[in-house]
């Protein structure tokens, strides 16, 4: 494997919740997301502040050849200024908060959506709402006891 001094790699394994440390958890719990994939760490390593990266898709952490997670190649020149970090676990940590950050906001997003209930016009959203009585008021049970 190539050294690239210029170049830190990140793994979607290291902000997996299910993970322990033991197993490549690199960041908290409490700042780790469920179901980690290549373009969510994309997506929050933009919200961190960090602009040169590299996808690399299909490829498989050494000690987890089984999952083709895929890696990131993050410039470390970059990525040290965009989030005042020392290190590559500060790059890490500045990560992980964005992630967390956005995944905590489209799950509001989703809940007051919910909240809101279906957009004018949407037929299959209104359908879901009516009641299990008829027009006239009755069960339909109701209306066929009453014609016999």
């Amino acid at each position: 494997m190539a050294n690239h001094p210029d170049r830190v790699v990140v793994w979607p394994g290291y902000f997996d919740v299910k993970a322990s440390r033991r197993s490549g958890r690199r960041v908290s719990k409490k700042h780790s997301v469920s179901n980690p994939t290549l373009e969510g760490l994309a997506f929050a390593a933009r919200g961190a502040g960090i602009r040169k990266m590299k996808r690399d898709e299909g490829v498989s952490h050494p000690s987890r050849p089984t999952s083709s997670e895929g890696r990131l190649w993050v410039s470390t020149e970059d990525a040290l200024k965009a989030t005042g970090a020392t290190s590559k676990e500060g790059i890490l940590q500045a990560i992980a908060a964005a992630w967390k950050g956005q995944e905590s906001s489209a799950q509001e997003s989703a809940q007051s959506a919910k909240k809101a209930g279906p957009k004018a016009g949407d037929k299959r959203g209104r359908s879901q709402r009516k009641s299990f009585k008829t027009s006239k008021g009755r069960k339909p049970s109701e209306r066929r006891q009453r014609r016999k």
